[in-house]
């Protein structure tokens, strides 16, 4: 089951990040903490992100944002400016970027991340696109 987020709880994790969600992205993590998108090539598990209101959330959002994004960075080749967002299962991880005019914000482009190959493939131009589509 999923359950939407309070805002602060995005807050806290953008700090811990040091940078901001695109704006389409809070959204929907309010609406739905995780939960799944289709992309082409690939079905995604969006990453939760970390609910500290009761047991029961608790539990279920322990592999957040900021943990998973973490556990990425150990991969070679996971781009250093990445945030993972959502992962196909297979180690292949669904990320946002860093925008390059804005250091302290995430960009709205959302991309695949092929851990086998290190490739970075758009998959969509706005975070949206995917919960609309």
């Amino acid at each position: 089951m999923i359950f939407p987020v309070e805002e602060r709880f995005i807050v806290e994790t953008e700090k811990k990040l040091g940078m901001k969600f695109p704006p389409d992205y809070v959204n929907k993590m309010m609406k739905e903490n995780g939960g799944e998108i289709q992309t082409p090539p690939d079905a995604w598990v969006l990453y939760p992100i970390f609910d500290t209101s009761d047991k029961k959330r608790l539990k279920r959002t322990c592999n957040d944002v900021v943990r998973e994004t973490q556990n990425a960075r150990d991969w070679t080749e996971f781009p250093d400016d990445a945030v993972a967002i959502g992962s196909n299962g297979c180690g292949d991880q669904l990320v946002l970027l860093r925008d390059k005019n804005s250091p302290d914000v995430l960009g709205d482009e959302v991309f695949w991340w092929d851990h086998e190959t290190g490739a970075l493939n758009m998959v969509a131009t706005n975070f949206g696109d995917l919960v609309l589509g």
